[in-house]
């Protein structure tokens, strides 16, 4: 009996042991994801260049006579009372030239509201060739009541495209925005 007794004890710790374990690798997932896909430019993650390495570049990089057509998506999260959108559908682009584009947000509830931007491109391939060197999304945005802003978002294509021979094919790449509501501010 005793020995009956000690093995459904060390059964039950294991089994919590291997529900701490997966609820920790849970609340793990999303921040390992969201540096993986930023490292490889997986699932249309762009890059983020330090201001840094845009001012060495800007002189040493190459303009291309290639263009692709950018277009600009958002969404919104319903909880989030905020009009979002480009400030124009599309733009066509140089590869290696310095762009900058601007959104549109207004908060329409009557008080001030944060919210946080996530972003992605498509097709995903050239995720790693999208290069934004300033955006609203690197930040929590907060707009107070009726508030209405210009964000801007500046970037490139990076030349390196011009050498991966499976993005030959790139005309047309969007680049897409959905706010999601954070913690409102009193």
């Amino acid at each position: 009996m005793s020995s009956l007794a000690q093995r459904n004890r060390n059964l039950s710790m294991g089994l919590l042991a291997s529900v701490l374990g997966m609820l920790l690798l849970s609340y793990a997932a999303v921040p390992l994801y969201r540096m993986f896909c930023q490292v490889t430019g997986f699932g249309g993650t762009t890059r983020e260049a330090s201001v840094n390495s845009v001012v060495n570049s800007v002189e040493s990089r190459p303009i291309f006579a290639r263009k692709i057509k950018i277009h600009f998506n958002s969404d919104i999260d319903p909880k989030l009372p905020w009009h979002f959108s480009p400030t124009q559908a599309n733009l066509s682009v140089q590869v290696g030239a310095q762009n900058l584009v601007f959104y549109e947000a207004q908060n329409l509830s009557d008080k001030a509201v944060s919210g946080h931007a996530t972003f992605n491109v498509t097709p995903h391939k050239v995720g790693q060739y999208f290069v934004k060197t300033e955006c609203f999304c690197f930040k929590e945005q907060i707009l107070k009541a009726h508030e209405k802003v210009q964000m801007p978002v500046s970037f490139y294509i990076d030349p390196a495209i011009m050498d991966d021979k499976q993005l030959d094919d790139v005309e047309n790449i969007t680049l897409s925005y959905t706010f999601f509501k954070s913690v409102s501010v009193k």
